[in-house]
């Protein structure tokens, strides 16, 4: 029997551990023997990997695989939330303790898989989540996994299918349900009628108004400075007439540290869903629903409501209609309306991609009927320049340019023969 050959020094190993046909692969990381297993009995599946595993060491791509759970990728992606100040965080760690740990807890990373990730989907499902509310959970490990890869702690990333949303939101307001609504604001405050008016004129967000210092409204400039926003980028607007009145008002007499929007106690404006709903029912842009049906119902002022045989509070029916996140959609419109660029729309809102700034662009029923004005007037254009083209020129007039016999006129009936003249 020939003895073994030996293997060159630097060159690694291949072996097979007592009892066990599985090949595992041996080699060297800076001084460090690393051994993995080739989950294979195949020796060239071995020899293939061993080569490869070298060729990274040589060139200093080799990580080392590690035994991460996923609960460290998650705590990583949470300090990373803390670290960048967003506002998310206490979200991701609500979803996170709620739902995601129950399945992925002590996973490691190394071991999950698409098919883990299909399953905890259809587990969601048949607990009636909503396809968004997978995506937003998904969003957090897809998040981790990806800032695991960057620093290095994985070696390849795992594909994680995401769900196609079909309830996106399009609500928006016509002029005269948007006049409607700023009458039935204005009679609980003048808060509420200058948040709505500015919100449907530049699209900030509640969070953004609810957030706004008086000091950030120049009325000398005539501008409002954002200093904080969801993007973490600042702002600047310049305001409207009917927006500088109604701010104004707000603001005189007031310190530069106060807020601007408060209620009439003086307390800063926080929740008002309950608020809206009531004025926007009022206003006709809304509408409260039967839990048990879900048809709408006619609600009175501090009266129960009797429908499907029970007398149902305000508080337990459902509000569906326009919500204050809506208006951003209404400036959106407005701006391209109005004939701004679309860079200069996307500064004012305060969009960073273009593929978000198009989903807020609505496209109501009035500006595909204008768009349909504008293609006939176009049409007619077209024909007239059309008729000027083929009509007869000065000389065709004096019977210089006749046509031959034969010939059709313009609408297909036979010219008229020349006529002889007689001696």
């Amino acid at each position: 029997m020939e003895p073994r050959k030996k293997r060159e020094r630097g060159t690694g190993s291949v072996y097979t551990n007592d009892g066990s046909p599985i090949l595992w692969v041996k080699f060297y990381d800076r001084g460090r023997a690393r051994r993995e297993s080739s989950h294979s009995t195949d020796p060239k599946v071995a020899e293939k990997l061993l080569r490869r595993r070298l060729g990274e060491v040589e060139i200093g791509s080799y990580i080392p695989r590690q035994n991460i759970k996923l609960d460290e990728l998650i705590t990583d992606a949470i300090n990373n939330y803390r670290v960048n100040n967003r506002k998310s965080r206490t979200q991701v760690e609500r979803r996170w303790r709620v739902h995601l740990s129950e399945f992925f807890s002590r996973m490691k990373a190394s071991d999950l898989r698409t098919e883990y990730i299909q399953r905890y989907i259809n587990r969601r499902l048949d607990q009636g989540a909503a396809r968004a509310t997978v995506n937003r959970e998904l969003a957090i490990v897809k998040f981790a996994l990806r800032l695991a890869f960057k620093s290095g702690k994985l070696k390849t990333l795992v594909y994680v299918p995401m769900l196609r949303e079909s309830n996106v939101r399009r609500g928006f307001l016509e002029p005269d349900g948007y006049a409607r609504l700023t009458a039935e604001c204005a009679t609980h405050g003048l808060w509420l009628r200058a948040l709505v008016e500015t919100a449907y004129s530049f699209g900030f967000r509640l969070g953004e108004l609810q957030s706004m210092r008086v000091k950030q409204v120049n009325l000398l400039a005539n501008t409002i400075s954002l200093e904080t926003s969801k993007n973490g980028e600042p702002r600047e607007v310049y305001m409207t007439a009917s927006v500088r009145q109604l701010l104004m008002a707000l603001i005189v007499g007031r310190k530069p540290d106060d807020f601007v929007f408060v209620r009439d106690d003086g307390r800063p404006v926080g929740n008002f869903r309950k608020l809206w709903a009531n004025c926007c029912v009022a206003a006709g842009v809304g509408a409260f629903h039967c839990p048990t049906c879900n048809e709408s119902v006619t609600v009175a002022a501090n009266q129960p409501t009797e429908h499907c045989e029970r007398n149902w509070r305000r508080s337990a029916l459902k509000y569906r209609g326009l919500i204050f996140h809506d208006l951003r959609r209404c400036a959106v419109r407005g701006l391209i309306r109005a004939g701004v660029s679309q860079k200069v729309a996307m500064a004012i809102s305060g969009h960073k991609t273009i593929s978000t700034f198009q989903r807020y662009q609505i496209v109501a029923p009035a500006d595909r009927l204008a768009a349909t004005r504008m293609l006939e007037a176009s049409q007619e254009q077209e024909r007239e320049l059309l008729k000027k083209s083929q009509a007869p020129s000065f000389g065709q007039d004096f019977g210089q340019g006749a046509a031959k016999p034969g010939q059709t006129g313009e609408i297909g009936i036979p010219a008229e023969a020349p006529r002889t003249l007689a001696n």
